[in-house]
């Protein structure tokens, strides 16, 4: 009883720690508003001039809308310093007002449920250079090692809307994509998302168009400045035929052309767990970037200079980590769990970061062997911190922990072991990505998935290990004959079944936060459990 109570203390000191006041400017950027809520994007149309010595942009971005239910004030997210220049619909001039980053639009048409309108928002400016990226993110202005502008954009976290206007928030993408037009210096190549289907010669400048047709959450369009030069692959898919093209810097066109052998590798691994690559008609690309990379939809950034690791280390230590290049395996691993299936509220973050970390695992497993996928996750576990949960606080743009990655992988991992059928598991992680193909969703819309395609109700177990920072532990004792157990630092009615070994046997029981006896047919001399379980254990 005192174990429990000050279990339910440490929860409630927890939780209390992240119900902290939503201010408005959170509120405005984390919430679906009235001002959002009315109307659903369609497409973006976005022309974007960089200008490498100034620092500074100028475009426009004409915004196809279809009207759900008859609104006045729309509202349109960019940060400062960025400015909105001015605003029209149909010719004519729009008045706005502005809360900090929000900005609300008062529409003179008449908004008709189920009309398809336009609005085009002119702006210019210095974006924020980033100064972590992509975790600190903005602009990258940087050099090549010829001196040439090597010039790129970042922006999970921090927001799209850092260096362009639009609907910023992961709720609503739009359904027909975006059309990406980059003017930059002639000597340069901008390399955005979807397909080049134009170049414009403008003299000192020339222009890129690029053309998704797939919906896209924001963060992931993006903009590659570069002295590019390109080579391909065509990839026999589940699908058919896949466009892999890769664009990199000039002086490492060697070393990318082995190095990026791998992401073959990486989509017939991840076709085979997750099902089909989601975005067939826009094509996938590795895009050199002046970072170390992240999960554009089909325009994925790369920056990890050629080496297996994260920057060259195993962040498992296992050795298993040095076995591929992190950034090929993960940031495509994106392309499902980010770009295909996109978290309605950046709370439920983990369903990109979590099932993407555990994407790593995957790869391994199809590989090399389950072995290697065990080992490796289970050395990601000192990474994971217990800091806070791993949701976040919804309406408010506020993650939670960076725990979301490898414990997240272990929990999956963990539900692997309770499924206890591959087969199964495969076909939930597929079914996932075909049944909520190219949707916005809850991370309770997952967890119920995965309990009933499973057949097991999993919901205390979600409680427990996304929603506190507690992790089960397994005690026992035994006598003679005779083991008792159960599972501490547990919620109310926790249980969850768990694999031991008595005596070097395999044993199924399922634990929970009351004592329970099992009797075996000959004394117990050990007791153990099976590590692939993400729980605590005091071995006595």
């Amino acid at each position: 009883m005192k174990k429990l109570v000050s279990t339910l203390f440490l929860l409630a000191v927890t939780i209390s720690c992240y119900a902290q006041k939503i201010s408005e400017e959170e509120e405005l950027r984390g919430s679906i508003t009235p001002e959002r809520e009315w109307w659903d994007l369609m497409h973006y149309d976005l022309a974007v001039e960089v200008f490498p010595n100034q620092k500074s942009i100028k475009g426009s971005n004409t915004i196809t809308y279809k009207v759900l239910e008859k609104g006045k004030l729309l509202q349109i997210d960019l940060q400062t310093p960025m400015k909105i220049d001015k605003i029209e619909q149909d010719g004519k001039k729009l008045k706005i007002k502005s809360k900090g980053s929000a900005h609300f639009i008062k529409l003179q048409k008449s908004q008709k449920k189920g009309d398809e309108n336009k609005l085009t928002i002119y702006f210019s400016g210095k974006p924020v250079e980033a100064k972590r990226p992509p975790w600190d993110g903005g602009f990258t202005w940087s050099k090549d090692e010829n001196g040439k502008d090597f010039i790129a954009t970042s922006n999970q976290g921090i927001g799209s809307s850092i260096w362009w206007p639009n609907k910023d928030h992961p709720y609503d993408e739009p359904d027909n994509g975006v059309t990406i037009a980059v003017t930059a210096p002639k000597d340069l190549m901008d390399v955005s998302n979807g397909r080049l289907i134009n170049t414009i010669d403008n003299g000192t400048t020339k222009t890129w168009v690029w053309n998704v047709v797939n919906p896209i959450n924001n963060y992931g369009v993006n903009i590659n400045i570069g002295d590019y030069v390109h080579f391909g692959e065509t990839f026999e898919g589940l699908n058919g035929d896949l466009d892999m093209d890769y664009y990199v810097l000039r002086g490492n066109l060697e070393k990318a052309k082995d190095q990026f052998l791998q992401a073959p590798m990486m989509m017939h691994a991840f076709e085979y767990w997750f099902g089909p690559y989601p975005f067939y008609e826009d094509g996938y690309k590795l895009v050199e970037a002046p970072y170390l990379g992240m999960e554009h939809q089909s325009s994925v950034t790369y920056g990890n200079r050629y080496q297996n690791g994260y920057l060259g280390t195993d962040l498992s230590e296992s050795g298993w980590g040095l076995r591929f290049d992190f950034i090929i395996i993960h940031e495509s691993g994106h392309e499902w769990f980010a770009n295909n299936i996109t978290n309605k509220d950046v709370a439920d973050m983990w369903i990109h970061e979590g099932f993407t970390a555990y994407s790593e695992n995957l790869y391994l497993s199809y590989q090399f062997s389950d072995e290697a996928a065990s080992e490796y996750v289970l050395g990601t576990r000192q990474l994971i911190r217990n800091d806070r949960p791993i949701i976040g606080t919804y309406n408010a743009n506020r993650r939670g922990s960076n725990d979301m990655y490898y414990k997240g992988s272990n929990i999956l991992h963990t539900v692997r072991q309770i499924i206890n059928d591959d087969k199964q598991w495969r076909s939930i992680l597929k079914g996932l990505n075909k049944d909520f193909y190219h949707q916005t969703v809850t991370s309770k819309q997952v967890e119920e998935y995965i309990s009933e395609k499973s057949g097991i109700d999993l919901s205390l177990f979600w409680d427990q290990y996304l929603r506190t920072v507690e992790i089960p532990r397994f005690e026992y004792t035994k006598d003679g004959m005779n083991l008792k157990y159960r599972f501490t630092n547990g919620i109310e009615n926790f249980k969850m079944p768990l694999i031991v070994y008595i005596n070097g046997n395999e044993e199924w029981i399922t634990p929970t936060t009351e004592w329970q006896m099992m009797e075996f047919k000959e004394p117990i001399e050990t007791v153990d459990v099976k590590k692939d379980f993400y729980v605590d254990f005091n071995d006595e």
